[in-house]
This record gives C-alpha cells, structure tokens and sequence, in this order.
C-alpha cells in the first residue's frame, strides 16, 4: 500500500502562507478520521481546497510541466500498486491483445463514445517526456504518448453543465465481504483540457506494457501518480463527486489523500 507523504506542492504552499504542517507515516493513519464528520478530516478537507486555489494562483491554469530528453530517461518507468489485475474482465481483454477493449465516454455529453485502441492511435497524438512523482517519494522519467484528452472530450461534446472527469477502472483495488471496489479518480475540466493531459498508450517508444496500466492510462502531468489512473475503461463527466465512492474525488482522496494532488 502506498505510503501518504506530504506533497512538496503542500508543502511549499503552507510555508508560503505559514501554516503548520500535519505529517502522517501511511494511509493507516486515516483509520482515526473514519468518522466523515470528524473536525480534524474537516481541517485536511479545508486545506486541499486552500492549497489547490492557492496553486492554480501562483501557476496558472496553463502552466507546463517541465519536460525532458531522450537522454534523461535513465530506467525502466518503476511500475507501482496494482501491476497484473485479476479480474476475469481485464484477463479476457488481455487474451485478446485487447482487440474487443473500448473507451466509453459518458454521463454530461451530447455523442456517447466507444472508442477502440485503434480509434485512439488514429487521433491526433502528443508523446511527451516527464518525470513521474509518486507520493511514495520516488520520482522516474518516461516517454509517453497518447491522445490529448480535450481531444476526446470535444468529440463527445461535453454539457456547458459539467465541471469533472470522473476515470473508471478495470482493476480491483479492494476485495471485501462486501464486493469489489475497482479503482476510481477524477480531475477537473481545467485540468483535462490542459495539453500535457494525456491518454496515453504508448510509453518509451513501445505499447503501454500491462504492468504500466495497459492498454490506457491517464497522464496529468502537473499532478502526483496517484492522480493518473491505469486500467482505463471508461471516461464519465459529471457536475458534482458526491455520487462517486465517498464522494471525495477517488480511492485514496476517500482515503484522505489530497484531492488536487499537485506538484
């Protein structure tokens, strides 16, 4: 399970406005916020908005990540969390060399897609060289490429109404007497439209290997790993988070990790 740090963009921002810093070792250290009323995940909830407001001040809606040469991609990209899903669905698609995959997009859009891996190489693409940042406190250099998500937003025609897309995964992060709850993120619309935002199927001049979250992944690259969901199946826009897991925005953000999670 991935240890919780503190991002360096926190960080940064609550010195600049001289604020105290609260430090938690792992995602266990949640366990006592349980309670969604309690008053202290109220004062974490409360400084996840300050900082993603302050951040979006000082860096612009547009700001670019930096971006790196061939020369700077000294390893492998470190695969992290779930690297072989066993789920019977992804299995299948993967005996096929996912031939049968689609992208859906859905919810707040007036032309619902099913896209196949082919329909998404055949648009338009940028391959970008970035560095990965994982909350864990490593850091790795790739070479992506894929489709620039406000592509695909702007075939389906996203409604003047929406203001999140919400990312639905094909790996199960957590099996439980109750059922499975597969992975699930979401960013903004800012954010989706941003260049470097990506759906990405190639990494290093190859496929997107199954340990790298074949056959789609997403690349936010202004924010940290955990931001970036692998397995992807389906694209959803809605005007509101509430109705997804806990409501706070995805998996570990239900789990108290900042919802922004930027760098």
């Amino acid at each position: 399970m991935p240890k919780f740090q503190l991002s360096r963009r926190s960080f940064l921002t609550a010195a600049t406005l001289g604020a105290s810093t609260v430090a938690l070792s792992g995602c266990d250290a949640f366990d006592f916020l349980a309670d969604r009323d309690n008053g202290v995940r109220n004062v974490l909830e409360g400084a996840n908005d300050l900082t993603y407001h302050v951040q979006r001040l000082l860096a612009g809606r547009d700001s670019l990540a930096q971006e790196f040469t061939e020369a700077d991609i000294r390893q492998p990209q470190r695969p992290n969390g779930i690297t072989a899903p066993d789920d019977s669905v992804y299995k299948s698609l993967q005996a096929g060399d996912f031939a049968d995959w689609r992208l859906e997009v859905t919810g707040l859009v007036d032309k619902p897609l099913s896209l196949s891996r082919q329909q998404l190489m055949n648009m338009p693409s940028r391959t970008q060289i970035t560095r990965h940042d994982c909350v864990e406190g490593w850091s790795c250099i790739a070479k992506w490429t894929g489709v620039p998500m406000a592509l695909v937003l702007d075939a389906a025609t996203v409604k003047p109404s929406a203001r999140y897309v919400v990312f639905h995964c094909l790996d199960t992060i957590e099996r439980s007497i109750s059922g499975e709850v597969k992975y699930y993120g979401s960013i903004d619309l800012i954010d989706a439209r941003h260049p470097q935002t990506i759906l990405a199927y190639g990494m290093n001049g190859k496929p997107l290997p199954v340990e790298n979250g074949a056959p789609l992944r997403v690349r936010v690259e202004r924010q940290l790993g955990y931001k970036m969901p692998k397995y992807l199946h389906r694209i959803e826009l809605v005007d509101g988070l509430g109705a997804m897991g806990l409501g706070k925005g995805g998996y570990w953000e239900d789990r108290g990790y900042d919802w922004y999670g930027g760098i």
